[in-house]
């Protein structure tokens, strides 16, 4: 469910013409839905009240200040995978016992700072990792908190690129190990174990994968209380997905909580839920203008101002995002390829789509861009990213500015002898 609705054939979004934005703006431009983010949040919090957890927001899905001001201020903590997301975290006000920190490559001052920093948990992958932190925190006099990332070697049926949860990916330790990898753990004068932590991918449509990994995960929880390593913290991870494509019967938070609270009730653990996706997936629109129409001898092509650059996914992964116009044209249909400017054949919004064929000008919505969308653009082809905007009601708010040309060059530094 979003608040992007047509009103009279216009797109709004909230009480807003889409319209209007992008004139204000320029495009292409990103637009989000308070309303969207808040309720997405609180279906988390409601499907889960009464039974201990923290809801920790994936900051790789979206990392905007003002977003993750929002979420902060609903009571949110923070999944990170890197220095620079938890100075984001921070800087927005998720309280740092509500920060868990992920990845298989966290550097030694990521390291250092995450302890200063006195985040709830490390999310460990690997042995060597495990013993870099024991070392760092034994430098500065304290103990670190960790959980281990457990690979329980279970599918996760979706996209190769974001499954993460089988024995020949590169995340977590393998769960036949975990009893030897908890042991060492146990052993080391600078490491607190406090919990476990499985993620076994992203953009998952179906209740069964999460429900076979808690599974496999509270029998290793078990074991490990047997032998007097106490868990503290259970961390679930993310990864529930959402409608692309006006896709039907998709479990939410309720049907989640209703599948794995019966498993985990009678346990006194605190659950941590790692939500990204099913939180600003669908709070976000990319919106871009028509820049020209092309046909060639196979095909013909809708040439528009937003690039891969601006939004990956269908690129990488081959996503759909749904389509529309910002104002309904009666135009007939015809098969397009939507394209953008960069100078790759891999640039495309969508192949072989059935449009009502637009106009020079013409604004269209790529919808479900709210997450892994900005936080994957660049400036590759020396283009400026895109503008974001926050609907409130009636209200917009620019939350990030579109990049001058000048901000494109003002790192760089030319050495004396090329002056």
């Amino acid at each position: 469910m979003n608040d992007f609705k047509y009103r009279k054939s216009e797109l709004y979004a909230e009480d807003v013409p889409v319209a209007k934005i992008a004139e204000r703006t320029g495009t292409p431009v990103y637009i989000y839905s308070h309303g969207t983010l808040v309720r997405h949040y609180r279906a988390f919090k409601e499907a889960f009240d009464g039974y201990p957890h923290v809801i920790c927001f994936a900051l790789k899905a979206n990392s905007n200040a003002a977003i993750l001001r929002l979420l902060a201020r609903e009571g949110c903590g923070a999944d990170v995978v890197s220095g620079g997301e938890l100075f984001f975290a921070q800087k927005s006000g998720m309280p740092a016992n509500k920060v868990v920190y992920a990845g298989v490559g966290k550097t030694e001052e990521e390291i250092a700072y995450a302890l200063k920093s006195r985040i709830l948990m490390f999310n460990v992958e690997s042995s060597e990792e495990l013993a870099a932190i024991d070392r760092i925190a034994g430098k500065l006099k304290t103990k670190a908190p960790i959980a281990l990332r457990v690979n329980p070697d279970i599918n996760a049926s979706t996209h190769p690129y974001i499954s993460t949860g089988l024995k020949k990916h590169k995340f977590g330790i393998p769960i036949e190990k975990a009893l030897e990898y908890y042991g060492l753990a146990a052993g080391l004068r600078n490491i607190r174990v406090i919990g476990i932590h499985k993620h076994i991918g992203s953009q998952i449509t179906k209740v069964e994968p999460f429900v076979d990994a808690l599974k496999k995960i509270l029998t290793l929880a078990q074991d490990l209380r047997s032998r007097g390593i106490d868990i503290k913290y259970l961390d679930i991870g993310g990864g529930l997905g959402i409608s692309y494509n006006n896709e039907k019967g998709l479990p939410g938070p309720k049907e989640l909580a209703k599948a794995i609270i019966p498993l985990i009730k009678l346990y006194d653990f605190t659950l941590i839920l790692e939500p990204g996706r099913s939180i600003v997936g669908n709070a976000g629109i990319l919106v871009t203008r028509v820049l020209y129409l092309k046909q060639q001898p196979e095909r013909e092509f809708v040439i528009v101002d937003a690039g891969m650059n601006d939004l990956i996914r269908p690129s990488l992964y081959d996503a759909y995002h749904h389509i529309q116009h910002v104002k309904k044209n009666r135009r007939p249909l015809k098969p397009v390829d939507v394209v953008g400017p960069i100078c790759e054949s891999g640039d495309f919004f969508a192949r072989g789509r059935m449009i009502n064929l637009p106009r020079h000008d013409d604004l269209l919505a790529v919808m479900s861009a709210g997450a892994y969308g900005f936080s994957m653009s660049s400036n590759y082809n020396g283009r400026r990213r895109a503008a974001e905007v926050l609907v409130r009601g009636k209200e917009f708010f620019v939350i990030r500015e579109r990049e001058e040309y000048t901000d494109l060059i003002k790192e760089i530094r030319v050495p004396d002898f090329l002056k």
